[in-house]
């Protein structure tokens, strides 16, 4: 049994961003790995990348994804 299908059929109302194709998309056309989504909106999707952009901005400066000691000294390895 397969854990995950294919969906051959969009959902209505469904948008994604194809990172290959670099456009919006109505519905899964394209590989899972291949895009973003799904977003809500046609114009949410067509701001995937800068979504994509703020959110690795946020993790990057978020303190508890650092493997920083809690002292603040330097990691010596």
């Amino acid at each position: 049994m397969a854990l995950f299908k294919k969906r051959t059929v969009a959902k209505a109302g469904e948008w994604y961003y194809c990172l290959q194709h670099q456009k919006v998309e109505e519905g899964p056309e394209c590989p899972a790995k291949d895009r973003f989504g799904p977003y809500t909106t046609r114009e949410e999707a067509e701001h995937a990348m800068e979504i994509a952009r703020e959110r690795n901005l946020q993790w990057e400066n978020d303190p508890k994804w650092h493997d920083a000691p809690a002292d603040g000294s330097p990691d010596e390895d």
